[in-house]
């Protein structure tokens, strides 16, 4: 079976005890609830931005960077109903914002819990660094080495901050579901059936991982501010704070052409993202596995993606994965005989019952000339 060699175009985010995997407007989320049972909400998410601003390059990153927090959000909150204990009364200050917004009161919660978690993003990784380098400046004269330290800072504080919320049980729990994510996707794209089995023999890294994202907005920053600099102290944390944007924006066009491409360069720019994706990223459960399944199937067709149709997968199923993962797939003369039997059953069916199966109405509703092809042979045959 042959690798695709190009993205699925679908992604995602792992949830509360889910996950949620989006396909260009439509995303699902996918819930282990409490009782067992799946539970899978589809909806659509146009996100800010007009189409033609989304196709500009940078611009369009940033934009789905600001979407992608907005959703996640959202994600968030809904696979968390399923797990609360009790109906939390609403405070007061739920209750003011009911009667001053009215309709509007989520979306607007929304906007500040978004706005809240970018700005303290903001501040801790990227003018905590500058202060914190800054110190070093009476030491250092060089302000390349001092913008790579502040990079190096950077991603320590990153890290720190990723080992901590490892930490915790539920976080674990998430790490197990993001890498049930990135199994699904990496099974589709390398061409394999969408199956508990392929899925769990799948790899847990991709490159266009939020994690990667992350650290290539962290080694573009110190690019950036290698070659920009500004003699004011204010004026720096300024720059910092207003390049935040392009920063995303230019560190998103490399995660989209990375996940597009398979060259030598690509990859090893890539390992980075992969390794860091080690703590991001936790071997999931069966059950987990099967949450991501029915969430990635519910907006995504697979199937039509790598090309085939579903009986064609019977001619594998007996076959070692590695060997599957190997050999290109393609129509093999043994099922081109099976159709044609079949065809030829169905033609003893219409003559002893005057029926035909609804498979075979189908096709010929879709081909009327069908028949007619079938007499024009025997014609042919006949003067030869």
């Amino acid at each position: 079976m042959k690798k695709t060699n190009k993205s699925s175009g679908i992604g995602g985010q792992a949830v509360l005890e889910g996950i949620m995997m989006k396909n260009k407007d439509v995303y699902s989320i996918g819930v282990r609830r409490p009782d067992g049972e799946i539970e899978v909400h589809l909806s659509t998410y146009e996100g800010s931005g007009s189409k033609s601003l989304k196709k500009i390059p940078i611009v369009r990153g940033v934009i789905n960077f600001i979407d992608s927090l907005v959703l996640g959000m959202k994600c968030l909150t809904f696979s968390a109903s399923f797990y609360d204990e009790e109906e939390a009364q609403p405070s007061k200050a739920d209750i003011a914002l009911q009667k001053l917004f009215k309709d509007k009161a989520e979306k607007v919660i929304m906007g500040v819990t978004v706005t809240f978690s970018v700005i303290m993003a903001i501040a801790i990784f990227m003018i905590l660094p500058y202060f914190l380098a800054d110190f070093l400046r009476q030491y250092i004269v060089s302000d390349t080495l001092l913008a790579v330290i502040e990079g190096g800072i950077r991603l320590l504080l990153f890290l720190i901050y990723v080992l901590l919320i490892s930490l915790m049980k539920d976080i674990q729990r998430v790490f197990q579901y993001h890498g049930a994510e990135h199994k699904c996707i990496n099974c589709i794209e390398s061409g394999l059936e969408l199956n508990v089995e392929n899925v769990r023999a799948s790899s847990k890294h991709h490159k266009r991982c939020g994690t990667s994202f992350m650290l290539i907005v962290m080694v573009i920053s110190i690019i950036f501010f290698i070659f920009i600099r500004v003699d004011s102290p204010i004026l720096r944390v300024l720059v910092r704070v207003a390049l935040v944007p392009v920063i995303a924006g230019v560190s998103y066009e490399f995660i989209r052409f990375a996940g597009n491409t398979d060259n030598i360069i690509v990859r090893i720019l890539s390992l980075p993202g992969m390794w860091l994706q080690a703590l991001t990223t936790k071997e999931p459960d069966d059950d987990m596995i099967e949450v991501a399944i029915q969430a990635v199937e519910a907006v995504f067709d697979w199937r039509e993606y790598q090309g085939r149709e579903p009986e064609d997968y019977e001619q594998f199923l007996d076959k070692p994965l590695e060997l599957i993962n190997e050999e290109e797939f393609e129509a093999s003369e043994e099922v081109e005989d099976s159709r044609e039997t079949e065809y030829a059953s169905e033609e003893n069916v219409e003559e002893t019952t005057g029926e035909l199966p609804l498979n075979v109405a189908d096709e010929m509703t879709e081909e009327p000339e069908w028949e007619e092809t079938q007499d024009i042979e025997e014609i042919l045959e006949e003067e030869v």
